[in-house]
């Protein structure tokens, strides 16, 4: 193995000015411009990849049947705020979802119903539908927005909503006929 070393000769000493150069002195620079702060549509961007949870359809009454004639009770039990930190060049950024709207997809048709809240179950219910007979499936659409914080800044809203769409919950509406009966048999 040849080991081949070229030993420079010519040219400046090291430290000394080439050129037109000139020392000025040395100063700190503020970096901020080079690098700033994630902007809210650019957190945007982030929140719509965020995992955010398709919240469930609870329904009262339970079990899959309702009757025709008496209202059916919607309502979320899941939580309807969730917390991310996630890493914007450099910055960590703390994003809080906050479900704001929801559209309870009945099934029958086009009807929906959209409430505020997450709805609640009987006696505190505030989000009912009436179903003539028939199968239906329905599900829980629920719109996103929030805030957000940069490196423990005051709160920002993001700059837009996103959606996500619940597991479908089937119902059989069924009428309910009434059978007198006597009580001395």
């Amino acid at each position: 193995m040849v080991s081949r070393r070229a030993l420079v000769v010519e040219g400046p000493e090291v430290g000394a000015v080439n050129g037109n150069w000139a020392l000025v002195g040395a100063r700190c620079v503020d970096v901020t411009d080079l690098n700033p702060a994630p902007t809210p549509e650019e957190v945007f961007r982030y929140f719509q990849t965020l995992p955010l949870p398709q919240l469930t359809t609870a329904v009262q009454p339970p079990g899959g049947t309702v009757l025709v004639g008496l209202p059916t009770i919607f309502y979320t039990d899941a939580p309807t705020e969730q917390v991310f930190t996630v890493d914007i060049r450099g910055f960590a950024v703390v994003i809080t979802a906050v479900a704001q709207s929801f559209t309870w997809h009945t099934g029958a048709g086009d009807a929906v119903v959209t409430s505020d809240g997450p709805g609640a179950p009987y006696p505190d219910e505030t989000v009912t539908f009436d179903y003539t007979s028939g199968s239906y499936s329905t599900y829980l659409t629920v719109t996103w927005g929030g805030t957000f914080t940069v490196d423990g800044s005051a709160p920002v809203d993001v700059a837009g909503t996103t959606t996500t769409d619940g597991p479908a919950v089937q119902l059989t509406a069924v009428e309910a006929h009434a059978v007198l009966t006597n009580p001395y048999d």
